[in-house]
């Protein structure tokens, strides 16, 4: 198949070129705008309690919300606010009312803190109807315009925050984050390729030919979420981009460097190019389709974060395989071999002498490299016992000096960690209205709960069958503290103490990361297992074996947990962060997981490839890792470099995803393909290949097995 394929492009390379053209252009002129969001609780479905909290509370108080954003004021000297301080801050407070600006719904001002260290003005907003929505952000811009004039010249100093404010510094952040990761990637890209191949030729050909690529995907993946109601993360985006450069670049890195093995065997170069094709064609499809399996087992999720990352991230690396079997040896059979200009090294076999001597080393002694690179993956792996997940998005994903981080923690000085997100309690009847003495006994418990600060009045709903009750904790809302205090004893008095027939619920974003908790938990133990199954399914597929893919997906989990016990190491233990991002280990399991068996399906391959040639195992093993080793030291220091760029954002969400994806990656590549797995396969011999013995060579009536051939390494 992959030799008609690669016949068919290089024969007709203009018609594929000009096709690419035509599905760029139709996707982009059809595409809808692809729109994204950053609400957790757009992703957690309506059986959980928070989302049941917020619905109840939109039906019964739909004029009434949380502040959207808050305003925070204190002395510039850090002194307590005096009495002309609460009156100047009540005259901005009238000014900002007075200047009407546009969705700014409400200003409400209230007394000093106990300690007079801050003074705050809620401010209510038009409620945000959909993911692209800047009704709320363009206000803030407004605000901040405003009340700069207004405390400029005075002692006072004043900023914004609330979820409001907060978004709009975390869409800022992301944006300059996202292009400083796409030009680090670009010139990461750049470099690499021009050190590896000395041919600005070569080095632009992926950044060209991507970029291109890149608009056919995000059109699709806008069609895509339209079409099945998807709600897109904002993190998708930069996590794409890297996606697509890196696992593009991959693939070519793969092409060319066996079309430029094909040359130097004395090919010419549109044979040479059909040949690459036809050889590396099999085993980048099949590491393509583990990846879109892995990433399509995401689909299984109950967050809708998931559901709609798996299929975009599916998207991209689907078309990333289709231009590297089509696209780019349709380009490179028209250049030829302008395609190494200037360098002249494409035609002279290189000595090769760090791969060759590694490969000799492990084809004598491939015991003592299973046990060495396994033990660096099970110590690793020990530390990520240790790993706690954080739900403290808004900071992390912010820069440190951003307004709302600055005056979230002015707000701190004054009033209980929670005051920004308060928690949702809300109670409603079956039978005729909520009595008076009942509300006061329900808020009473509410007040004894261990972790909770204020307990605000009941505000009943117009039939008074409901009422909301506003919990601000003792701490930050992310918090573990917090998300402790709702799941246990919060939960569990509101509904032990709500009256006989009628039902309370607690919501609020601390909630909603409690469900997001028990969400994950769920599926860890769904999604997981299934993509390791499909996997297994194709690795056996492409093997013709029962046995190896069962050691490969083994290699797999070490690598992953060595992985997350990296990200632990540093971020939790040196740094002394409280925990990694919740989502890390699904984002490690995309990347880690999937791109991890890629390397090891092209090396297995390639290991195969050399036992069909009549190699012994040890044999095979040594001279697929002087011939592909340098093909995966490549592709994997380029991917990890990609995915390091990301720590450039300046956001500890993004850092942490790059630093672990781009160790993850390197441990993939040179810890399990590179050694690890290599050396299992020699040492299994051919048991690796049961039951169908493909690496057996026919010559004539006879096939060679192990024992055959001397056992000594080349």
């Amino acid at each position: 198949m992959f030799a008609r394929l690669g016949q068919l492009v290089v024969h007709h390379p203009w018609k594929v070129i000009g096709l690419w053209l035509l599905i760029i252009i139709g996707v982009v002129a059809a595409a809808p705008e692809l729109k994204s969001t950053t609400d957790q609780a757009e992703f957690l479905p309506s059986h959980y309690e928070s989302i049941q909290a917020m619905q109840l509370q939109q039906q019964a108080f739909p004029q009434s919300a949380a502040p959207a954003a808050i305003i925070v004021f204190a002395r510039a000297d850090g002194a307590p606010l005096s009495g002309s301080d609460t009156a100047k801050i009540g005259e901005v407070g009238a000014t900002l009312a007075a200047a009407n600006i546009k969705d700014v719904t409400g200003l409400q001002p209230v007394p000093p803190s106990d300690n007079r260290l801050i003074q705050i003005i809620a401010v209510q907003m038009t409620k945000v109807t959909s993911a692209g929505d800047t009704k709320q952000t363009d206000a803030v811009k407004e605000l901040r315009t405003v009340l700069k004039d207004q405390v400029r010249d005075t002692d006072l100093k004043a900023g914004i925050t609330g979820s409001a404010a907060q978004f709009l510094d975390q869409q800022e952040s992301s944006t300059k984050g996202l292009a400083i990761v796409g030009v680090a990637t670009i010139v990461l890209i750049l470099v690499l390729l021009l050190l590896i191949f000395r041919s600005p030729v070569i080095a632009l050909l992926p950044i060209l030919t991507i970029g291109a690529v890149s608009m056919v995907v995000n059109g699709l993946i806008a069609m895509v979420a339209k079409a099945f109601d998807l709600q897109v993360d904002t993190s998708v985006n930069a996590i794409l981009l890297v996606v697509l450069y890196g696992v593009g670049t991959d693939y070519i890195l793969f092409l060319m460097f066996r079309y430029r093995e094909r040359l130097r065997a004395g090919d010419d170069p549109k044979t040479a190019m059909v040949n690459a094709v036809t050889r590396v064609g099999e085993a980048i499809t099949s590491a393509a389709g583990a990846v879109i399996i892995a990433f399509m087992a995401l689909t299984l999720s109950t967050l809708g974060m998931f559901r709609a990352l798996g299929p975009a991230l599916a998207i991209a690396v689907a078309m990333a395989l289709l231009a590297g079997l089509t696209l780019i040896p349709a380009i490179v059979s028209l250049l030829g071999t302008k395609v190494f200009w200037p360098s002249k090294a494409w035609q002279s076999e290189p000595k090769g002498a760090r791969f060759t001597a590694l490969g000799a080393a492990l084809g004598k002694r491939p015991a003592v490299f299973a046990v060495v690179s396994g033990g660096i993956l099970i110590a690793l792996g020990i530390v990520a016992v240790g790993f706690n997940p954080t739900f403290d998005l808004t900071s992390g994903s912010t820069s440190d000096s951003s307004e709302s981080v600055v005056y979230n923690k002015e707000l701190l000085k004054g009033m209980p960690a929670g005051a920004t997100q308060p928690t949702d309690v809300l109670i409603r009847t079956s039978e005729g209205a909520l009595a008076g003495d009942q509300l006061a006994a329900f808020r009473t418990t509410l007040t004894q709960v261990p972790g909770v600060g204020q307990v605000s009045e009941p505000i009943l709903s117009g039939d008074k069958t409901t009422a909301a009750f506003q919990v601000t904790l003792n701490s930050v809302p992310e918090s573990d503290a917090a998300l402790e205090t709702v799941r246990g004893p919060l939960r569990d008095a509101v509904h032990g103490a709500a009256p006989a027939g009628t039902t309370a619920v607690v919501g609020g974003i601390s909630a909603v990361f409690v469900d997001f908790q028990d969400a994950m938990n769920h599926d860890y133990r769904i999604v997981f297992p299934v993509a390791a199954i499909l996997i297994m399914i194709v690795l056996g597929l492409l093997l013709r074996s029962l046995v190896a893919p069962w050691y490969l997906m083994a290699s797999v989990f070490l690598g992953f947990v060595a992985t997350l016990g990296a990200a632990v190491l540093v971020f939790q233990h040196i740094q002394g962060n409280s925990g990694l991002i919740f989502t890390l280990p699904v984002i490690m399991y995309l990347f880690v997981v999937a791109l991890g068996t890629d390397y090891n399906i092209l090396m297995v391959a390639r290991l195969r490839e050399e036992a069909r040639e009549g190699h012994n195992p040890r044999q095979a093993a040594a001279l697929s890792l002087r011939h592909t080793g340098p093909t995966v030291a490549a592709a994997g220091v380029i991917l990890a470099g990609t995915f390091a760029s990301m720590m450039l954002a300046g956001n500890n969400v993004l850092s942490q995803m790059g630093f672990a994806i781009s160790v993850g990656i390197a441990i993939a590549a040179f810890v399990m393909a590179m050694f690890f797995t290599p050396a299992l396969t020699a040492l299994l011999g051919h048991r690796a290949w049961w039951p169908g013995h493909g690496d057996e060579k026919s010559n004539g009536s006879k096939t060679v097995r192990e024992g055959e051939y001397s056992t000594a390494a080349p």
